[in-house]
């Protein structure tokens, strides 16, 4: 299916909320729990969810969502996360792509990394504009939101107080939040150049962030996700 007719599939307004959610899942959605989070009947968002991976923008599989294996465990129930495939859509027709690859290729060879970080870092000042530094852990998510990095609060625990006010083996920390991003706007570019490209999106949200703020950006690479987390900065926990 070509990526115009993909996208065309979306005009559905149900089918549209469809995908949203199981998109803002980071996870395996089933039928039952994708119908009650859009209000409509389980066998229309099947209708929809099987459409939508006919046209290529999720994929399906099947297992148990009870947790449980053997006898009387119950029959796998259809789930779905989005597909890896990108889709595009310019008209005229664009290849901004070969682009970037042509430009990083070039700039990885001469050594333009700082170049480039000092760059990027710049732009995202300059998309900041002249408001300060961003205020908290729930503005940067806006903030990352409107620029499409899919932003989303996760629990981490703190190494500090590991061993408990007595040492106690097996004690943990306070917990704190760190934002993660499903979503790399860089990432046909990152996969081939990941350190030049991954150092210039990091500098592009220091900039944009503000460097002074409570909060800071920094490197953590997990597989399926941006290689930048934001979190509360060491002063702010001060």
């Amino acid at each position: 299916m070509k990526d115009i007719d993909a996208i065309a599939v979306l005009q559905d307004p149900v089918r549209r909320r469809l995908y949203e959610y199981v998109v803002a899942q980071g996870r395996e959605v089933g039928r039952n729990e994708a119908a009650e989070a859009v209000g409509v009947a389980r066998t229309l968002a099947a209708h929809h969810l099987d459409r939508l991976t006919e046209a290529g923008l999720l994929e399906s599989g099947s297992r148990r969502l009870t947790g449980r294996s053997g006898p009387g465990a119950g029959r796998p129930a259809k789930v779905y996360t989005r597909a890896r495939v990108e889709r595009s859509v310019s008209l005229p027709a664009r290849d901004y792509r070969t682009a970037a690859e042509l430009l990083a290729e070039a700039a990885e060879q001469a050594g333009l990394d700082a170049g480039l970080c000092a760059a990027a870092r710049r732009r995202g000042e300059a998309l900041r504009g002249s408001t300060g530094p961003c205020g908290g852990l729930e503005e940067a998510m806006e903030m990352l939101a409107a620029r499409g990095y899919e932003p989303h609060l996760e629990a981490v625990e703190s190494a500090e107080g590991a061993q408990g006010e007595e040492g106690a083996e097996g004690a943990t920390g306070p917990a704190a939040s760190v934002v993660r991003m499903r979503n790399c706007p860089f990432h046909a570019v990152a996969e081939r150049f990941p350190p030049l490209v991954c150092g210039m999106n990091l500098a592009l949200l220091e900039g944009l962030l503000g460097a002074e703020g409570p909060v800071r950006a920094r490197m953590d690479a997990r597989p399926g996700e941006c290689c930048v987390v934001v979190e509360a900065s060491k002063n702010n926990h001060d």
